[in-house]
């Protein structure tokens, strides 16, 4: 028997051998994959009333809130910015109440009411802080404004409603809408192009019936 140290292999025929066992150890898996089915798509039916007007809509169950207001219902207005729940330009009102849209699935809110920055106003019938802003030159780039405005009118339905911030003195009492108040309240709404002593002024016009 030959000593296996002894067996002189040339480097063509080692390349040769190696791109052999390429071929045939590699061919069936590769043919596996391409017969692998893409996978299945689940969708559902959902109702969604925005601004009042219902809509039924076939979504793929990972459709966000956002993706669904603006890919499918065409309403732009509410922002895609982060896309993770951190900078508020996707703010909306459910119910009545301010959420980030991009972090909550369609399918969640059959039949609730969802009220975007078209359903607060008109040009000709402006909310009061849509007004405001406008008044008080509370936007620049005017991206972040839908949400900032959508998060605004949340806010003062909360504290109007009592509920407190981590800022707020008393639990007993309504709390008092003072600039470091409303600071904290919208501290979730980040505006790029830093215009928040004027979204302040905006806010506190309408906090005391001055809008």
């Amino acid at each position: 028997m030959e000593n296996p140290t002894d067996i002189n292999i040339s480097r063509r025929n080692l390349l040769k051998a190696g791109a052999a066992s390429a071929t045939v150890f590699g061919t069936p898996a590769m043919s596996a994959a391409q017969n692998t089915a893409p996978p299945q798509i689940l969708k559902a039916t959902v109702t969604l009333t925005v601004n009042g007007n219902t809509h039924e809509l076939a979504l793929d169950l990972r459709t966000s809130l956002l993706d669904a207001l603006r890919e499918h219902l065409h309403m732009t207005g509410t922002k895609k910015g982060c896309d993770h729940g951190q900078c508020g330009a996707c703010t909306v009102l459910l119910d009545g109440k301010r959420i980030n849209s991009c972090l909550t699935l369609a399918v969640m809110h059959d039949g609730q009411q969802i009220t975007t920055i078209e359903g607060l106003g008109t040009p000709g019938a402006l909310h009061p802080l849509q007004a405001a802003f406008v008044k008080h030159d509370g936007y620049q780039c005017g991206y972040c404004t839908p949400g900032q405005i959508c998060s605004a009118v949340g806010m003062l339905d909360e504290a109007a409603r009592g509920m407190p911030s981590h800022v707020t003195g008393s639990l007993n009492e309504r709390p008092l809408l003072s600039p470091e108040e409303i600071r904290e309240r919208m501290s979730g709404n980040i505006c790029r192009c830093g215009a928040y002593a004027n979204i302040l002024d905006a806010i506190e016009d309408v906090a005391e019936g001055k809008a």
